[in-house]
């Protein structure tokens, strides 16, 4: 004789799992620091303890800022720095913060990840927090300016590359690792348009850190500065950004984001979206880890040996 189905099990659809239960521990109440001064908006990613890497929480809260210095009309500029000693370290693939399983209010018109099986998992959450929240922030109607220290690494770079302007100190690095998991760059994929091709290879290809002097021969930086200038050259670039009409900003960034799209920059950015998820899934296939086994942990070991290797 057959056992009773409980309620939630038989109402659940047949193409939905039960969510994985995991202890998540936030070290802070607030991951991202606002504040206005002067027509600037000052938005920073507060979790200097691990480098600032991107878990959810932090991610909903750029978002929320950003949302708030569009809203603000006092506001004429944008600015997004890292509290501590580097800008970020990427993605939160290891923290106790780690919130991967954890549902929230989604930003755009997508359904929840966390009871969707396999590969789907994944690739509901990155449309939602790396590839649709940067495509938000790339577009905003004000200017940005990236505040670049120490490290900019992987899920970095995507914070620092939706800003209209990217200041660095002299110390700053860019590094996009994740070719050791197998998987062709960050979701937010525009090593192609920041870097000329064979550059874009070798920086993915190898994974090495392109030192701040380097990035700003192929224009990916506007200006580098020593570390203890950089927040005196940032406030500078914003003051004269401030001067400057509304409109005509706005107008200016939309011309030439639109020329960055004519050229192929969002359909590019979309194949390798789905690159990215297949090399996932693969590493799911041979070895039960989307992420092919590694963790921040051995991914920041093998990152400071071929740093002290080089």
């Amino acid at each position: 004789m057959s056992q009773p189905v409980a309620k939630e099990e038989a109402a659940r659809p047949k193409d939905l799992v039960e969510p994985q239960k995991v202890d998540i521990v936030y070290e802070t109440d607030e991951p991202v620091l606002y504040k206005v001064e002067d027509g600037v908006a000052w938005v920073t990613m507060n979790r200097p303890r691990f480098n600032n890497v991107q878990n959810s929480q932090m991610t909903y809260e750029l978002d929320a800022a950003f949302r708030r210095a569009v809203d603000d009309d006092a506001v004429k500029v944008i600015v997004l720095k890292g509290e501590g000693k580097h800008f970020s370290a990427g993605h939160d693939i290891g923290t106790p913060g780690r919130d991967l399983h954890k549902t929230w209010d989604r930003a755009h018109i997508l359904y929840d990840h966390t009871n969707k099986p396999g590969a789907e998992l994944l690739y509901a959450r990155e449309q939602e927090v790396y590839l649709g929240m940067c495509r938000r922030w790339r577009d905003v109607p004000k200017p940005t300016i990236a505040m670049v220290q120490g490290a900019c690494i992987a899920g970095g770079l995507m914070l620092a590359w939706v800003c209209d302007l990217i200041v660095a100190s002299e110390d700053a690095f860019f590094q996009d690792p994740v070719q050791r998991m197998g998987i062709p760059g960050v979701e937010y994929f525009a090593h192609a348009f920041e870097l000329p091709p064979r550059v874009a290879k070798e920086f993915l290809m190898l994974g090495e850190r392109m030192p701040a002097e380097r990035a700003a021969q192929f224009g990916m930086v506007n200006r580098i500065v020593p570390r203890d200038q950089l927040e005196a050259e940032t406030r500078a670039m914003a003051a004269k950004l401030a001067e400057q009409g509304r409109l005509g900003l706005w107008l200016t960034k939309q011309a030439i984001n639109h020329v960055e799209d004519l050229r192929g920059k969002r359909t590019a950015m979309d194949a390798v979206f789905h690159m990215h998820h297949f090399a996932h899934a693969q590493n799911d296939l041979v070895s039960g880890n989307s992420l092919g086994g590694l963790d921040g942990k051995s991914m920041a070991a093998a990152n400071k040996k071929q740093a002290k290797d080089s």
